[in-house]
């Protein structure tokens, strides 16, 4: 196949990319912050509206991970536009350009969020369930509308809702795993709530098994069958990184230097399960929390 990425320079996409390559595939990457190197990449700048009118021609499926970062800082008003406004304008440039291609290609595969769920205590959350509330999960809900010109153009869509995902460089899991190296680290909060998660090299299987399956449409959870308190999943990291797990670090802290974005992202509680993948006969290679860990933090972070 032949297939377009956007945001290809992110954790995910480092890992996709060469992985589909590997896999026999063309891989065209989107680039924003520097001019295209070969025939390979095409410019694009959702901000200004501009992408290359060759781009999405000859492609049979197209990948969109491109975002501005939801942890990159503080979420001030303007953070919080700036989150919200590159998720949509980047899905409807790709959405109306594969909308208009002739002929489109098969399938579009867009990033999502686990936060389209918001806050929802013990409650297991499946593809059935509705959206929570909440800034990320209005960011999702926004973000997913956006694709519909594609899917309107006849166009298999598919929305990748995905969990914590781990990964040995880029992603949440350094600066989480930081503290507990120098021996400060601990459960957030009480512990009590879920955190649903997914290794990197299961991510990038997932998203080959989705290339693959033609009957899969709308929104997949891409998090392992086995979500986990805060607490234990703390314990599982110091016992990979071999440290202590004492100092606890109170909700009420974090809510006071982080704000609305310290609550949502390190405070909610989504026991998040993919229903859709496993009823469709996917199996993961990663689904305890400790054994990921040790492979995430121990060894390749994608397996062939």
């Amino acid at each position: 196949m032949r297939i377009l990425i956007s945001g290809a320079g992110g954790t995910v996409g480092r890992a996709l990319a060469p992985a589909l390559t590997a896999d026999g595939h063309t891989v065209i990457r989107l680039v924003r912050a520097r001019p295209p190197r070969d025939a390979r990449e095409f410019r694009w700048d959702p901000k200004a509206g501009v992408m290359d009118p060759a781009a999405i021609p000859s492609c049979d499926a197209v990948i969109h991970l491109a975002g501005a970062g939801i942890a990159a800082g503080r979420w001030t008003a303007s953070r919080k536009a700036e989150i919200m406004e590159s998720r949509r304008a980047g899905t409807r440039m790709i959405a109306a350009a594969i909308a208009s291609a002739v002929p489109p290609p098969r399938v579009l595969i867009c990033a999502s969020a686990v936060g389209y769920y918001g806050d929802r205590g013990n409650e297991v959350l499946t593809e059935e369930s509705g959206p929570g509330t909440g800034f990320l999960a209005d960011v999702v809900r926004a973000w997913e509308a956006e694709a519909r010109i594609a899917a309107q153009a006849g166009v298999r869509v598919v929305h990748l809702r995905q969990g914590l995902v781990l990964a040995r460089h880029g992603g949440a899991l350094p600066s989480i795993a930081f503290p507990f190296r120098l021996g400060l680290g601990g459960p957030i909060g009480a512990g009590r709530h879920w955190l649903s998660w997914i290794s990197l090299a299961d991510l990038i299987r997932i998203v080959r098994h989705l290339l693959a399956r033609d009957d899969i449409t709308g929104p997949i959870n891409a998090v392992s069958p086995q979500p986990v308190l805060h607490a234990d999943f703390s314990r599982a990291l110091a016992r990979v990184l071999g440290r202590p797990a004492l100092l606890r670090v109170p909700g009420w802290s974090l809510r006071a230097v982080l704000g609305e974005m310290g609550r949502e992202l390190l405070l909610f509680s989504q026991r998040v399960v993919p229903a859709r993948l496993v009823a469709g006969g996917f199996t993961f290679d990663h689904s305890a929390i400790e054994e990921a860990l040790r492979h995430t933090l121990g060894a390749a972070e994608v397996s062939a």
